[in-house]
């Protein structure tokens, strides 16, 4: 028998709305205190003035995040053209301006921004420039230049547009960059712009209608003192890591026998491991692979594990014996 979780460790995942003027990891504290657990991080952050879903992970599963690093994501944001600023948001100082695009002059530069595009990180970022972010570089007054990097535009709508505010939507790949793009439209187009607002609708097949928010989790955990337990009121906040997970995120998973589960609790050699039907199902399998293992009508997550350079390494074993 192999135990979904520690019996002193909650563990899974939870959809979090997060609010705009917090940032992703001050956004979470909530998520700590509804669940008393400091085991909790996101999956990708979004800007402080950005709202939208955040995936929380909790306990063991923390060590899932791996598998939501390549995911794609859905967007709507509002773009305010004549004003470009350093940050290329409502909270940076505007550097440079000019004059609000016609309708037809926006139109026209749309669909240079879609498919696989060359897109330049903002200034303001996460990314890493000689081992420090490129936002600590240039809060610290260095002057700072991003090599352009390939992201993927799979779809860029303009629903509304009312000079100087464009309401858009986008669906992207990972590492693009809604603010860097909104500049890069308006520049094209004759003029500048800023990100005003953003909201994030969507990871992978995680869609935000489906998160919890702060005074969800306060309220949900204050009903728990009446008739029921805490500890239950907590787990029931919290979505297991399942095949539904793994459907969410593309990703095909595979049950295995009690052996091959026992096998794989103990991080024996995966060679030997992939044999017949399932050795067969994983050939066929680029990428990730969730194993799990039922038993007496209980799905319990094992393991997943990946194909590099074509040899299956395990990504994470996640049972215990």
């Amino acid at each position: 028998m192999y135990a979904y979780m520690r019996n002193s460790e909650i563990s899974g995942y939870l959809l979090y709305h997060k609010k705009s003027g917090v940032t992703s990891f001050g956004a979470l504290a909530a998520v700590k205190k509804a669940l008393s657990t400091n085991k909790v991080g996101h999956t990708g952050s979004l800007d402080k003035f950005a709202s939208g879903l955040l995936v929380a992970l909790v306990g063991r599963a923390l060590k899932l995040a791996p598998l939501f690093v390549g995911c794609d994501k859905q967007y709507e944001g509002v773009v305010k053209f004549g004003e470009e600023t350093d940050t290329l948001d409502p909270e940076g100082a505007v550097i440079a301006e000019a004059p609000a695009p016609s309708f037809d002059a926006l139109e026209s530069v749309l669909p240079q921004f879609q498919g696989a595009i060359m897109q330049e990180p903002p200034v303001y970022s996460a990314v890493h420039v000689g081992g420090r972010r490129a936002s600590a570089l240039a809060r610290s007054g260095e002057t700072v230049a991003l090599q352009k990097r390939p992201v993927s535009i799979y779809r860029l709508e303009l629903a509304s547009y009312a000079p100087p505010f464009a309401e858009i939507r986008v669906h992207c790949s990972k590492g693009a960059y809604i603010r860097a793009l909104a500049r890069d439209i308006a520049r094209a187009a004759g003029s500048r712009a800023h990100l005003v607002s953003l909201n994030r609708t969507r990871i992978a097949g995680f869609r935000l209608e489906a998160a919890v928010g702060e005074n969800e989790l306060s309220g949900a955990v204050a009903e728990a003192a009446v008739g029921a337990s805490v500890d239950i009121k907590r787990e029931s906040l919290l979505q297991p890591v399942d095949k539904k997970m793994f459907a969410l995120l593309n990703m095909p998973c595979r049950a295995v026998d009690a052996q091959t589960a026992r096998d794989m609790t103990y991080g024996k050699n995966l060679a030997p491991l992939m044999r017949g039907e399932f050795g067969e199902f994983a050939e066929s399998v680029d990428g990730t692979l969730g194993v799990f293992h039922e038993e007496n009508g209980v799905e319990q997550f094992i393991a997943f594990i990946e194909k590099k350079e074509k040899t299956w390494k395990y990504g994470y074993v996640y049972a215990d014996a």
